[in-house]
């Protein structure tokens, strides 16, 4: 079964972190940023050190090491049953970072919705990077040329995931305005989308009860 979700997309500063959060605290979402996992790896279990031999040299970790470390957290959460994907859709922020994690994760994801935080005002995503650091005491994402590296990474890797996916699953929204209006722009996307989900899954609870007595009363037949 593959896992019903909503791919939160957009540039640093966009707000597509802030607004996942939100999403998920409410009920029927589940959210999860990829930036998370690895900040909550053990440095001294075997995924920690290999994702330490990268980060400390300044490298990318490699797509199949971050597919593989995701497709195990989320496990981790469905086994203690903090994550039920029987009714919970997941709002993922983060990933996949490019076209080869998109293809990875196809016999995990189905790709329900794409909400585009677009933002053509480059000084203001900028600005947002900055309050951001010196909030989080990460001083070294304060420093212009690496917030325009990382604006850079993302034209060239993570924006061509737009095309990966069909057109009419991605929904576009103006990330220059309020967090409060670009919230309600979101859930006004994911209200129809979570009622057409959950009458899914009953119509597939109802198909498979349908089978097993069908089933049943062959076997007792035979």
């Amino acid at each position: 079964m593959r896992y019903q979700c909503v791919l939160l997309f957009g540039a640093p500063g966009s707000g597509k972190g802030t607004q996942g959060k939100i999403i998920g605290t409410i009920p029927g979402f589940f959210h999860t940023a990829c930036g998370d996992i690895f900040r909550s790896l053990d440095l001294t279990s075997d995924m920690g050190r290999i994702f330490w031999e990268y980060s400390s040299r300044g490298q990318l970790v490699p797509d199949e090491f971050t597919v593989k470390l995701w497709k195990q957290y989320i496990n981790g959460l469905e086994l203690i049953n903090q994550f039920r994907p029987g009714s919970e859709v997941l709002v993922l922020d983060g990933i996949p970072r490019n076209v080869e994690q998109a293809k990875l994760l196809e016999d995990t994801l189905d790709v329900r919705k794409i909400i585009h935080l677009q933002c053509a005002d480059l000084a203001k995503m900028v600005e947002r990077l900055r309050r951001r650091a010196l909030k989080e005491n990460r001083f070294d994402d304060a420093n212009d040329e690496v917030i325009r590296k990382r604006l850079v990474v993302y034209d060239v890797e993570t924006k061509p995931v737009l095309e990966y996916y069909p057109e009419q699953t991605i929904e576009r929204i103006d990330a220059t305005m309020s967090q409060i209006r670009v919230l309600s722009e979101i859930v006004r996307i994911l209200v129809p989308l979570k009622e057409t989900i959950d009458k899914e899954h009953v119509a597939d609870g109802e198909k498979i009860k349908a089978d097993s007595t069908a089933a049943i009363a062959a076997m007792s037949k035979a």
